[in-house]
């Protein structure tokens, strides 16, 4: 199976937290991240993970389809001083994947653990996060492929690595 993984910057924070890439800019739109979700529905039939931000589920999931919303509750997180209700975790919507029926040790819609830090790219995903979501898909390293969307620190390249060295 072929599965993807996306992580853009959130809405509106492209220019902001990335202005140094070259098309950081672009994900300050709507319309990117709702192409995102068409390409994702296009070229990975088989399966796909995107992480957004809570604030943009209103847009996102009428467009999504069928997905299922998981969440990363972040056991450490940033404290925004002018924000009553802290932003404490992240949904990740997950359409299709491999199922696995009676899946022994089981995998649960939700992921509770810190955010990275220092790993040198604001929005950096934790080791456990990356694994979670190969989890999420049913990701076999001995039959699938996954695109990584966002390589950033290339963490979910080292979550494969991982999987693949555990399984042989």
């Amino acid at each position: 199976m072929r599965f993807a993984f996306a992580d853009p910057p959130y809405y509106r924070q492209g220019k902001r937290l990335y202005g140094d890439h070259p098309e950081a800019h672009i994900w300050d739109t709507k319309e990117a991240h709702l192409e995102l979700i068409d390409t994702l529905h296009a070229d990975y039939p088989d399966g796909w993970a995107l992480a957004c931000n809570p604030a943009d589920l209103a847009f996102l999931l009428p467009h999504a389809g069928a997905v299922r919303v998981c969440a990363w509750t972040k056991t450490f997180h940033q404290i925004r001083v002018n924000c009553s209700v802290q932003y404490a975790w992240e949904p990740v919507l997950v359409h299709g994947g491999r199922q696995i029926k009676n899946r022994r040790p089981m995998v649960r819609d939700w992921l509770s653990c810190a955010r990275s830090m220092k790993k040198g790219l604001v929005g950096a995903k934790p080791d456990a996060y990356n694994e979670w979501v190969l989890k999420l898909l049913g990701y076999d390293p001995h039959e699938d492929t996954l695109d990584d969307l966002f390589p950033g620190t290339r963490g979910m390249a080292a979550a494969i690595q991982r999987l693949e060295a555990q399984h042989g």
